[in-house]
């Protein structure tokens, strides 16, 4: 018996190895679109991120980059 796709609207089905995979799908473009998107977002919600000088890394998560 052939399975019907559907579409579902849980959260609770949202893996995050079916996050990667969307995010993975994307073409570089999209990706650094996704990106201006979500820093656009942090910015309207945050403004004052703009101005914090000393980031931190966060272990295992975030890696900070800098200029030399």
């Amino acid at each position: 018996m052939k399975k019907t796709p559907f579409i579902s609207h849980s959260r609770d089905e949202e893996t995050m190895e079916a996050k990667a995979r969307w995010f993975q799908s994307l073409t570089v473009e999209e990706r650094l679109q996704m990106l201006c998107d979500l820093t656009d977002l942090a910015l309207s919600l945050t403004p004052s991120l703009a101005e914090q000088k000393h980031a931190e890394p966060i272990p295992g998560r975030v890696q900070v980059l800098t200029r030399t």
